[in-house]
């Protein structure tokens, strides 16, 4: 069943002045397809913090694409890595509201400037009655349904299955029957782990 927690939103702006970046780093598909639509620039470096956020910069034209395979202290390992001069801005591009801070956790250099292009707003559809577990992909969801359970009696018997240790950090004192973080912020990974955690579902 799906009944999405979070409605992605573009937020509209002018065309993205790109003078005196020396790349692109994405947080999320989410990112990639919003930036798309803002720019037809694609001639930056990209670096992606996981394999699905690169799949979707590629399918938008891009052709020098990394993937940091991992969270955002990989992507921050990965801009590391590349050996940019001091002097080097990285634009990190992604929601209005961001899971963590990719400028703190890169330090002093390479300068990691923000760009948000999309915001994640809370749907009002209902959480379906006859639901064993639910898959949380980020921060901000797991937020929207600790909302949402701090709003009822909790959910006694429901799965909570989160692609992360901090999407599932909302959700460890609520009332649920367990909660399960990844072992890799993967798509992969999140449905491997609600194989494990609940059977049948």
């Amino acid at each position: 069943m799906i009944a999405p927690l979070l409605a992605i939103r573009p937020l509209p702006q002018p065309e993205p002045d790109l003078t005196g970046v020396t790349a692109l780093a994405f947080t999320s598909p989410n990112g990639v397809a919003a930036f798309a639509a803002l720019s037809p620039d694609r001639s930056h470096p990209v670096l992606a913090v996981g394999d699905a956020t690169a799949a979707a910069a590629i399918d938008q034209g891009f052709t020098d694409v990394a993937s940091a395979a991992g969270d955002l202290i990989a992507l921050a390992g990965l801009i590391r890595a590349q050996n940019f001069p001091a002097d080097a801005v990285v634009l990190n591009i992604g929601a209005r509201e961001p899971a963590g801070d990719l400028a703190q956790a890169v330090g002093p250099a390479p300068t990691v400037r923000r760009l948000p292009v999309y915001e994640a707003m809370e749907t009002d559809i209902p959480t379906p009655d006859a639901c064993a577990a639910v898959l949380i992909h980020s921060p901000r969801a797991g937020r929207a349904l600790a909302a949402r359970l701090a709003a009822t009696a909790g959910a006694p018997g429901l799965f909570c299955i989160a692609i992360s240790e901090a999407a599932a950090a909302p959700l460890t004192a609520r009332s649920v029957t367990a909660v399960h973080a990844a072992p890799h912020p993967d798509e992969d990974s999140l449905l491997g782990t609600l194989g494990k955690a609940v059977s049948p579902v």
